[in-house]
């Protein structure tokens, strides 16, 4: 939890989710795509249809995965790899997190920025993309923090 300050001198404080998951093991991409892909199967085989984890911030409702994989194929590959070692932590941080997320609203679209901290100590931001008039909820990106971001967070509101 970081304290920002507003220019009325009101503390409002910007808060990381602290997950329990580690990084995915792995240093090639290979590797690391396999341990994801595992992760990615044990939440699919919960239901017949569409992959989703529910989320205690949205009061329980689901939170589709598909799109996630369409988005992490067009990164490049060291970038891929990056992004599917935190694939777990962010599911950990989507089906647990209870903090405000910073929200972007555009046509009918919000955009959510939920931010954490692996148990290894990485940061780490998560976006979920909520269609405003149907009410689904899709789980956009996952991606680490460099330490200016972090300071520009922390520094934020």
């Amino acid at each position: 939890m970081y304290a920002t300050e507003e220019g009325n001198g009101k503390i409002e404080t910007m808060n990381f989710y602290q997950s329990k998951c580690r990084q995915l093991a792995g240093t090639d991409y290979s590797e690391v795509t396999k341990n994801a892909r595992k992760e990615y199967a044990k939440v699919q085989k919960l239901t017949k249809r569409q992959p989703y984890v529910r989320s205690k911030y949205f009061s329980k409702d689901k939170i589709f995965i598909t799109i996630f994989w369409n988005h992490l194929v067009q990164k490049r590959k060291g970038e891929q790899i990056v992004r599917a070692k935190l694939l777990l932590a962010a599911f950990d941080m989507l089906r647990n997190t209870t903090y405000e997320p910073e929200s972007l609203f555009e046509k009918g679209d919000a955009l959510h920025r939920f931010y954490g901290k692996t148990a290894d100590g990485i940061e780490f931001a998560v976006q979920v993309k909520h269609d405003l008039k149907t009410g689904r909820k899709d789980f956009m990106s996952v991606f680490p923090l460099k330490k200016n971001q972090t300071k520009k967070i922390r520094d934020k509101k």
